[in-house]
């Protein structure tokens, strides 16, 4: 499949590509006539549909970035409108400051789950200063990329450092999810199934909304054989269609933000990522905004984390969105993030989502925690990652151990999780074991 090889354009008022239709409505120029794309062409960032199916394809990105972005802020506890709510002002930021060259829904970012799982005995409070603490720091890292250049990132954080810290983030959440599951193994179980059929046999974009279609078919059966808590039901009944959403503040304390911090590496290997395959998928360079889009995400996740919302992320989901629709105009990602914003007025909607059970949540984070797991796994395939090498081998081996047994050790009055321990493992003891080695092969 061929794609136009033409440079981006600074951002949707920066005039259309080559090819391209002259009309413009709000900076965006309108693809051909608007209504279908040939073979082999997409449209652009800085291009657009009719404002009909522009609407139409937005509202497929916020089916898309539904259930992952949900499920975190009902796996921890965090208020539903008031993540949704900073999701979509997260994406409006992120659209803003990356001048329109990458399209990218911010969602909940699962890397979250684990510190704040784990930190739940601490209070929303301090959770939420971990959340802002990761968001400063993604932040600085956007800054130091645009000013010492892209590469700086594969420097620090090569393959097999950045694969272990996701692998052990996924799997050291899994006796939660076993736990989850066991408290209703039925509902669970369906759950289960529901997910694993519809993404295995679902066709196109149904396929890619297995999580979510397990969730709703998880609620259903749970809601037809008494699965619901009474309490969650009654509050549901009870909650008013609109209102504000729940605002609150963070405090700041050392264990939790140690906890928390490691997630920024997760945060890193997203966001590039997804710099790389939009890059990929639309032949355009976009190496030079990935600094722009660390910075984005890092403001969007301190904001949530200073109002009450789970920190963000680029949303692989929604990649698949745009590879199914050829369409990667940022209008549609605006489009999505007003639909957020509007959905996140209405208390109905939280109370809805917090009935889901614990036996759904259950069978929905028995994939999605191996889900992460894999990912690191995945990310040392892609690379190559040479395990033969006793390096790699034994800095990586103790590193998971270390997360997936949860070792926790006391420094002073701060406490330290198996994240943290093999995430600051991995990242010291991996340079220093490699100089050492080059000592001693010279």
């Amino acid at each position: 499949m061929t794609r136009r090889e033409t440079d981006a354009p600074d951002g949707p008022v920066g005039g259309a590509p080559e090819g391209a239709a002259t009309t413009k409505s709000f900076g965006w120029s309108l693809h051909g006539d608007g209504r279908r794309i040939a073979d082999g062409d997409v449209v652009a960032p800085a291009e657009r549909l009719t404002w009909p199916r522009t609407v139409g394809i937005g509202m497929q990105h916020v089916i898309a970035m539904f259930g992952a972005t949900l499920l975190v802020p009902t796996i921890t506890g965090f208020p539903v409108t008031t993540t949704l709510l900073f999701s979509g002002i997260g994406t409006a930021l992120f659209l803003l400051l990356t001048r329109g060259r990458i399209p990218s829904y911010l969602g909940s970012s699962f890397a979250f789950i684990a510190p704040l799982t784990a930190s739940q005995g601490s209070g929303p409070a301090a959770q939420l200063g971990g959340v802002v603490a990761a968001g400063a720091l993604l932040l600085l890292v956007g800054v130091a990329v645009k000013l010492a250049g892209s590469r700086v990132i594969d420097a620090i954080m090569p393959p097999v450092v950045t694969g272990a810290v996701v692998a052990l983030i996924g799997l050291n959440l899994a006796p939660t999810a076993v736990g989850s599951f066991e408290s209703q193994p039925l509902v669970a179980g369906v759950t289960l199934l529901a997910i694993l059929l519809v993404t295995v046999l679902g066709p196109g974009l149904l396929g890619r909304l297995g999580i979510l279609m397990g969730v709703v078919v998880g609620w259903i059966f749970a809601a037809t054989s008494g699965g619901l808590a009474d309490e969650r039901v009654t509050a549901l009944r009870d909650a008013a269609w609109f209102g504000m959403p729940e605002l609150r503040g963070p405090t700041f304390e050392w264990s939790v933000i140690a906890l928390t911090l490691p997630v920024v590496i997760v945060l890193v290997a997203e966001n590039v990522g997804h710099v790389k395959a939009v890059s990929a998928m639309t032949g355009r360079s976009l190496d030079d905004v990935a600094g722009d889009a660390l910075v984005a995400d890092g403001l969007a996740t301190t904001l949530a984390g200073f109002g009450g919302g789970s920190g963000t992320t680029t949303y692989a989901e929604n990649i698949g969105v745009m590879a199914a629709t050829r369409v990667y105009s940022t209008a549609a990602y605006w489009v999505a993030a007003a639909t957020a914003v509007v959905l996140a007025f209405s208390p109905k909607f939280g109370a809805l989502v917090f009935t889901v059970p614990s036996g759904v949540i259950g069978g929905a984070t028995l994939v999605l925690y191996g889900l992460i797991g894999v990912l690191g796994v995945r990310i040392w395939m892609e690379a190559k990652v040479d395990f033969t090498d006793p390096v790699n081998l034994t800095v990586v081996a103790a590193a998971l151990v270390a997360g997936i047994g949860d070792l926790t050790l006391t420094m002073g009055s701060v406490e330290l999780g198996g994240i943290a321990w093999g995430s600051i493992g991995i990242l010291v003891a991996y340079p220093v074991m490699r100089s050492l080695a080059k000592i001693r092969r010279s």
